[in-house]
């Protein structure tokens, strides 16, 4: 299993950035989660398949239609996978 963590940066509070993660990690059949940051940013931990989380990268860099994404930054993670993909 690879696990990857990712910050991402813009315009990304208030636009279903969270939400809409969730539906393409789920989709993926990724576990983790989104989160929003205090400044202003997004936390996505993404848990799963080497090539799913590597779509879900791409799509981050996009996001939904609402969002700016200026920034996407990538980690690798060790820690214990969650077993579902959730929003907080």
């Amino acid at each position: 299993m690879a696990a990857a963590l990712f910050q991402v940066s813009g315009r990304v509070q208030g636009v279903c950035f969270r939400a809409s993660t969730r539906e393409q990690a789920m989709a993926r059949g990724l576990t983790g989660y989104a989160r929003n940051l205090p400044g202003g940013g997004v936390e996505v931990l993404a848990c799963g398949n080497a090539s799913a989380i590597d779509a879900l990268e791409q799509w981050l860099r996009k996001g939904p239609p609402a969002a700016r994404v200026d920034q996407v930054a990538r980690s690798e993670w060790d820690g214990e996978a969650p077993e579902d993909f959730r929003t907080g």
